[in-house]
């Protein structure tokens, strides 16, 4: 059983998850567009609407290796009494018929070359048999019959891919096959990233005594990564106002800022000081939840800066549930949230009302059904929790206890449930 201790929480200047949201991606307008190569494009939200230059396929073609021929001539063939056609050509793909198919002739054709003049339709050789100057054909087909005809995939001027739509794989085909290199998406924003505090070295001085790694400047560069940002790591700032002055300036050339400790209530939380010194609008600096009450989100000229907490669970948490979202419709996104799904939780949770609680979970399945735990402590220092979790249990506001059994809301934050063994193919 895992139990919040209770807490005294000063809920003046507290806003709701809900409001901090609303506020925040409120303020988000799109970056602009850029022109990149439709590989660079994968994963991307495109800038354009495309419609189609050219009818694909361009004319009509064969969906089979066999022979091209008129349907009508087929009437009456059957196993007993084939119908004999007089082969007059062969057309490999990526060839232009020479010939028009007559009454009685056929040409033999691969997949994908254009139907001559004159033909209809298209027997499968596995259908025939064949010597150097005809061929015998079994049993009737219809007009049409493996054949495929011009525009019969793309018409020339259709909507093809709308603006807004993320590119996969398969919009990266099509653009390729309308003959388009390039691409308008919208660009990847620019990120600065600021860690803070006298506490903190970089990796290379792990070892220093009294210090820790600030390990949080990279979990943050790698969710800003992962959300299709661009991170711009600016150090460390030092917990006095002239340090974290220059680290923030430089920030302002970026996209967004986002710093890491320095916003709560303490002698040396200089951050929200030096945000507003420099010309940053303070919207909100305390938000009912657990973890991450701490954050303070402004803005200047419309650029977001987001003050997270110093914990890496805080940090970490905070990104997901209010930085992701913005960049991602930052990049044109229109779904900026993760999934979530209903999971049977398997153990009793105690909250406190009056506040959303972020638990790191571990998501399974079970025949049909999805259970969840815990990854233990939840302690916002505890990292491991972090990397144990593939999923958030979301404790709303009006809860104080959860029942092991009961139903909870879970945000799936990886793919892990998408490579769990396929029973078909490997077993149960």
């Amino acid at each position: 059983m895992y139990s919040i201790p209770e807490r005294t929480e000063e809920k003046r200047l507290m806003i709701t998850v809900k409001e901090a949201l609303n506020h925040i991606l409120g303020s988000i307008s799109p970056v602009g567009l850029e022109h990149v190569n439709i590989l660079s494009a994968l994963g991307r939200v495109i800038g354009e609407d495309i419609h189609a230059s050219r009818n694909i396929p361009p004319r009509a073609n064969s969906a089979m290796d066999g022979y091209a021929l008129k349907s009508e001539d087929t009437i009456g063939a059957g196993p007993e009494d084939p119908v004999i056609l007089k082969i007059i050509e062969d057309i490999p793909a990526g060839y232009i018929p020479q010939k028009t198919v007559s009454c009685g002739e056929a040409s033999r054709i691969m997949t994908g070359a254009p139907i001559p003049d004159g033909a209809d339709a298209v027997v499968m050789e596995e259908e025939t048999k064949f010597n150097d100057t005809d061929v015998r054909i079994y049993s009737k087909i219809a007009a049409g019959q493996n054949v495929r005809y011009a525009g019969e995939d793309v018409c020339e001027g259709e909507l093809i891919i709308s603006r807004g739509i993320p590119i996969r794989p398969a919009e990266v085909g099509m653009l390729a096959a309308l003959g388009r290199s390039f691409v308008k998406v919208y660009r990847k924003p620019l990120v600065a990233i600021i860690a803070t505090g006298d506490e903190l070295v970089d990796i290379d001085n792990a070892a220093s005594p009294g210090k820790i790694v600030s390990s949080n400047s990279y979990s943050l560069a790698a969710q800003v990564i992962e959300c299709g940002g661009i991170p711009l790591q600016l150090g460390i700032a030092r917990d006095n106002i002239d340090d974290l002055t220059e680290k923030f300036r430089e920030a302002l050339h970026a996209d967004v800022i986002v710093s890491s400790a320095g916003v709560s209530a303490g002698n040396y939380d200089f951050v929200k000081d030096v945000m507003e010194a420099i010309g940053i609008n303070i919207a909100f600096w305390r938000i009912a939840e657990r973890p991450g009450r701490p954050m303070a989100f402004g803005s200047k000229e419309g650029k977001p800066v987001f003050g997270l907490p110093g914990n890496p669970v805080s940090s970490m948490i905070t990104f997901e549930e209010y930085v992701r979202p913005a960049i991602l419709k930052m990049t044109g996104h229109q779904n900026v949230f993760r999934r979530k799904i209903t999971a049977r939780i398997t153990e009793d949770i105690t909250t406190k009302k009056g506040i959303r609680y972020f638990l790191r979970g571990c998501i399974t399945k079970q025949g049909q059904e999805f259970t969840v735990r815990t990854t233990g402590e939840q302690g916002s220092g505890i990292l491991k929790s972090m990397v144990f979790a593939n999923a958030i249990i979301v404790i709303p506001e009006d809860v104080d206890f959860v029942k092991a059994g009961s139903d909870v809301a879970v945000q799936l934050i990886d793919n892990s449930l998408d490579f769990r063994k396929d029973p078909e193919y490997l077993g149960d």
